[in-house]
């Protein structure tokens, strides 16, 4: 039996990667938004001329309403007695509405929830939510461009080996790859904030028809009302309500999706190559092992992919249950959204902010890049020397030359050798071993790495 009587679910003990991380997705900070959403909808119907301010004055005092971006802090609802009261309506909305009515007088009573629907204030409430957390998850992001552009503008002309297939295949540098990091977490990062700046306020009515505030205040001002409501929560205003049209969730899911990707690149990469028979990074903290005292883990890398392999599926749970909402409010795909958006958010929050991390204590060993870089005995430069010596030699008999170098053969003492060889170095001034020595320098071939390198860690200028 657990040691506390009411523990917690959720402390992480399975989900390290989210450790210190989640506390803007809680059930504390949902409570939080929920309870801030019916004060930011009193306070709207205020603004339209509809709410008199003493009743609006009144919740706002009463439930600790703090601004647009702080919202309502100790409000004093109870979210353990409000999560188990949610049970017979399917929803903690239909509760709560009882729980603040019963705490202000009869005048500002009329005003809690008014118009609404349990949806409307539900989905603005994670709406907050997904606000608080995405611009944490932006700026992890932002601190691992930072880290990024230094490593790859320091390792710009780094040669080290490209591997396809898990095989060595032509020179790179330490840079481009960097680059390429760098490139996967920029365009992340701007679509997650294009995604968290169009988070839109819920307001719809009992069916989206908005009935329910033309009643109370008649068309016009029931138009304008869900773009007060943004105005008092700092959303974005939608131009229809969206209880079925869930592009909201699906968009922000996708998003998140991709930032997880983007840095569960880099902890893919960095586990690969900080690996013993590689060594050619290490994270600036390494984990330890119970058994094994010798061994320092990529921990870091290791949580960053436990989140990447799990976010994917979650954004495709969106997609089933959001996507694919039913008439007006669905049955149980709505409901389905809840913990996985929050799920797929404290992913997003825990693999960027360890992302974060990772790259700023990146160690790069360049001895065991120019070792590994060395280690086929120029078979490395395969390609060129099909380009190169391929007219004069035959790509046949220049294949061949590269498989008996790789069993054990001298690939430039055989090339320097071949009068075809002399031939061409004597074409271009050169004796016939500085001639290979040239085309088996790999930093002689590495293509657009540098411009690729300078194009990635430029800043783009915005129109």
């Amino acid at each position: 039996m657990p040691s506390d009587p009411h523990p917690p679910l959720d402390e992480g003990l399975l989900s390290p990667v989210t450790v210190g991380h989640d506390e803007t997705v809680t059930d504390a900070a949902i409570l939080d938004a929920l309870v801030t959403a019916e004060v930011g909808l009193a306070r709207a119907l205020l603004e339209a001329g509809l709410a008199p301010a003493e009743a609006v004055d009144e919740i706002e005092t009463e439930f600790g309403w703090q601004g647009a971006l702080r919202g309502c802090r100790d409000h004093g609802v109870d979210g353990r007695a409000l999560a188990a009261a949610a049970v017979a309506g399917g929803n903690p909305v239909i509760p709560l509405v009882g729980v603040l009515r019963e705490r202000v007088g009869t005048d500002a009573r009329l005003w809690i929830h008014r118009g609404a629907t349990s949806q409307d204030i539900l989905d603005t409430a994670l709406m907050l939510v997904a606000r608080a957390a995405t611009s944490k998850v932006i700026a992890a992001l932002a601190h691992a461009e930072v880290s990024l552009r230094s490593l790859a503008r320091s390792r710009r002309d780094e040669v080290a080996a490209a591997r396809t297939l898990t095989q060595h295949a032509v020179p790179t540098t330490v840079g481009l790859r960097a680059a390429g990091w760098l490139r996967g977490v920029a365009h992340a990062k701007g679509r997650l904030e294009q995604a968290g700046h169009a988070l839109p306020v819920q307001l719809g009515g009992a069916a989206g028809t908005l009935a329910s505030f033309v009643e109370i205040g008649g068309v016009e001002t029931a138009a304008g009302l869900p773009a007060a409501y943004a105005r008092e929560l700092g959303l974005a205003a939608p131009e229809a309500p969206w209880h079925t049209a869930r592009w909201p969730v699906t968009g922000l899911g996708d998003a998140l999706v991709q930032a997880v990707d983007a840095v569960g690149k880099i902890a893919a990469d960095v586990a690969t190559l900080s690996r013993s028979e590689i060594g050619e990074l290490a994270e600036g903290t390494g984990g330890g092992s119970s058994a094994m005292p010798q061994k320092r883990n990529p921990a870091a890398s290791v949580l960053i992919r436990s989140a990447a392999l799990r976010a994917p599926q979650l954004g495709a749970t969106l997609h089933l249950a959001s996507a694919l909402a039913v008439d007006e409010r669905p049955d149980g795909a709505w409901h389905a959204e809840w913990p996985t958006l929050r799920e797929l958010l404290r992913l997003a929050l825990g693999a960027t902010a360890h992302a974060a991390t990772l790259v700023a204590g990146l160690h790069v060993d360049t001895d065991a890049v120019t070792r590994n870089l060395d280690a086929g005995g120029g078979l490395i430069l395969a390609e060129r020397l099909s380009l190169v010596l391929g007219p004069a030699l035959g790509p046949a008999r220049v294949s061949r030359l590269v498989l008996e170098a790789g069993a054990d053969g001298d690939l430039a003492a055989a090339l320097a050798a071949l009068p075809e060889v002399g031939a061409l170095a004597a074409d271009r001034g050169r004796s016939a071993e500085a001639f290979v020595a040239d085309l088996l320098d790999p930093a002689r071939y590495t293509g657009l790495a540098a411009r690729l390198v300078d194009e990635a860690v430029t800043p783009q200028e915005t129109e």
